[in-house]
C-alpha cells in the first residue's frame, strides 16, 4: 500500500509536488458516510482512491508519467548500458534541465514501512536511498550518492540488512539503480522491493491485463464475465486459445504505455466472445467487439486481480471511452474492495461530490505561469464546507485548475473572419 509519493524536476513538474494517500482526520457527516473510501493499516487510516482533476495541458498526465517512468526504472535499470539516455524530460526552463530530478515513494510491504528514494539526470543515477521502520523506528538499509566520491566504499554506505552489500556495488553502474541490481543477485529485501514494484504497482490496466489472460481460469473467467454483465454486458461466454510461439513472449512498453490492445494481443491470442442474443454465434474479440468493450474486458481483468489481492493501479484519463456509469462501476470496486489503491486522473466533473469523494481524495493540478506544474487537495481549502456545490464551484474557477477559455460570441466571429 502506498503512503506518500513525491516527485520534482519531471516533464512539466519542476517544484516538489505530493501525492498523499493517508486520510486526514475529517470528522463531517459526509465524511463519516464515506467509511468504505478509507481503509486501517497498522493504526494508519488511508485512501483507497485519489482523483486528479485539472485543465488540458497542466500536467495530470505528466504525474502518472512520471510516477510510471520512476517505478519502470526499479525492474528495468538493471538492463541498461553505458548509452543509456532515460525516456524521460526534466523541466525545460529556468535552468532546470542540469539538476537532477528527484522521485520518493513511502509504502507498507508486509506490515513494514519503507521510504524509497532516488534522483537522476537524463544519463545517470546521482543518489538513492532505501530505509524501513522495523520497529516503529527509521532504520536505514543504504544510502548512495554518486558525488560523495571516486570509490564506492566513498559512495555507499550499508547496515547489516543486506548481505554482502559490496559485490552488488561492484556490479551497479551510475545508469543502474542498486535496489534493481541487488534484486537480480538474489538480495531478500531487494527482491521483496522488486516485486512490490514489479507486482504490486501496477502502472496501467492493458500490459497488466495481457499477460494474466493467458493463465485465466475457469473460475477467473467466469467472475470476469460476471463483472462484465454488472457493467451491462451481454458477453455470455469468452474463449481464450494462445498463438504465440515457443519463446515469445508478450510485452508492452512500461515507460510510455503507448500501445492499443490490439498491437499487443492480435499474433498471440485468439480470443471469442459468446452474446446472450445468440450463445453459439462466436465474435471475433478484436475485430467484431467495440472498443469500449474490448477496454472494459481488459481493465476489468486488471481490476479484479488489483483489487482481490490489494494492489495499487495507475489510470491516465480513466473516463476516456467509458461511460459515467462504467466509472462509477470502478469507483466502487475499489471502495467494495480491502486494500486496494487508485491513483487516477479524469475530466469527468458529476464526480466532483462530497457524498462520493472524500475532500482529502480530490486533488487539482494547475498550471503556473512559468508554465510548471502545480498540485494540491481540496483539503488545503479549510473554508470550503461540505454543503457547498463542489462540481459548480470547480467549473466557476473557485480552485484554477480549469482551462479559461474566451469563446464569446464576437471573439468566435472574428477567428472565423480572419484570412
Amino acid at each position: 500500500m502506498v503512503l506518500e509519493i513525491r516527485i520534482s524536476n519531471f516533464f512539466s513538474i519542476k517544484d516538489e509536488v505530493v501525492l498523499d494517500f493517508r486520510a486526514a482526520n475529517i470528522k463531517s457527516a459526509n465524511a463519516k458516510a464515506l467509511k468504505d473510501n478509507v481503509f486501517k493499516q497498522n493504526k494508519t487510516a488511508m485512501l483507497k482512491t485519489l482523483v486528479m482533476y485539472g485543465a488540458n495541458a497542466s500536467g495530470k498526465s505528466n504525474i502518472i508519467k512520471a510516477i510510471r517512468f520512476c517505478n519502470a526504472m526499479v525492474f528495468e535499470s538493471h538492463n541498461h548500458n553505458e548509452n543509456t539516455v532515460y525516456n524521460f524530460q526534466p523541466f525545460k526552463f529556468e535552468g532546470y534541465t542540469n539538476r537532477p530530478s528527484t522521485y520518493f515513494i513511502r509504502f507498507i510491504l508486509n506490515d513494514i514501512e519503507y521510504e524509497y528514494s532516488f534522483s537522476l539526470t537524463r544519463t545517470n543515477i546521482v543518489t538513492e536511498s532505501l530505509h524501513y521502520y522495523p520497529k516503529g523506528r527509521i532504520k536505514e538499509i543504504f544510502t548512495r550518492d554518486e558525488r560523495r566520491g571516486k570509490t564506492k566504499k566513498e559512495k555507499y554506505t550499508f547496515t547489516e540488512v543486506i548481505k554482502r552489500p559490496m559485490d552488488v556495488t561492484e556490479n551497479t553502474s551510475d545508469k543502474t539503480l542498486y535496489i534493481s541490481r541487488a534484486s537480480q543477485m538474489d538480495r531478500d529485501i531487494a527482491k521483496e522491493i522488486f516485486n512490490y514494484f514489479h507486482r504490486t504497482f501496477i502502472l496501467n490496466y492493458i500490459g497488466f491485463g495481457v499477460s494474466a489472460i493467458e493463465n485465466i481460469t475457469n473460475k477467473n473467467k467466469l467472475q470476469l464475465i460476471e463483472a462484465l454483465k454488472i457493467a451491462d454486458s451481454d458477453i455470455e461466454e469468452v474463449t481464450i486459445k494462445s498463438l504465440k510461439k515457443p519463446g515469445k513472449n508478450i510485452h508492452a512498453d512500461l515507460t510510455n504505455m503507448t500501445l492499443k490492445v490490439e498491437d499487443v494481443v492480435q499474433d498471440h491470442l485468439q480470443i471469442k466472445t459468446y452474446h446472450k442474443t445468440a450463445p453459439a454465434m462466436a465474435f471475433n474479440f478484436l475485430t467484431e467487439e467495440s472498443q469500449g468493450t474490448i477496454k472494459l474486458f481488459f481493465m476489468m481483468l486488471t481490476l479484479l486481480d488489483v483489487v482481490k489481492n490489494n494492489k495499487v493501479l495507475l489510470i491516465d484519463e480513466i473516463g476516456e471511452s467509458l461511460h459515467p456509469k462504467i466509472i462509477e462501476y470502478i469507483f466502487n470496486l475499489f471502495r467494495a474492495g480491502d486494500k486496494a489503491q487508485l491513483l487516477c486522473t479524469t475530466n469527468n466533473t458529476q464526480f466532483l461530490d462530497l457524498k462520493r469523494f472524500r475532500k482529502d481524495q480530490v486533488y487539482f493540478v494547475n498550471k503556473k505561469q512559468n508554465g510548471s506544474t502545480d498540485l494540491y487537495s481540496l483539503y488545503d481549502y479549510s473554508d470550503f464546507r461540505d454543503t457547498m456545490d463542489l462540481e459548480k464551484a470547480y467549473l466557476q474557477g473557485r480552485f484554477d485548475a480549469v482551462p479559461i477559455v474566451n469563446d464569446s460570441y464576437v471573439q468566435l466571429k472574428n477567428l472565423l473572419n480572419e484570412k
